[in-house]
């Protein structure tokens, strides 16, 4: 490896602000089994639906309105 690198003409990555991070999460089967048949009318990976569904939700500042019976 050399000794000293120029970075004088690098650049930022433009994908930088769209990381991802991977994390466990409990999901009813009921959910996964949804996207899953979503997946297959679509051609779009179940885990990338989800992550497509809740970043849609992020995006429009959707509230959660739960009402228990």
């Amino acid at each position: 490896m050399k000794e000293e690198y120029d970075f004088s003409k690098a650049r930022k990555n433009p994908y930088a602000n769209k990381l991802k991070k991977q994390i466990t999460i409990n999901i009813d089967i009921d959910a996964i089994d949804y996207f899953k048949s979503q997946s297959k009318i679509s051609g779009i990976p179940y885990q990338t639906l989800i992550n497509l569904y809740l970043l849609d939700c992020a995006e429009q500042k959707k509230q959660l309105q739960l009402s228990w019976k």
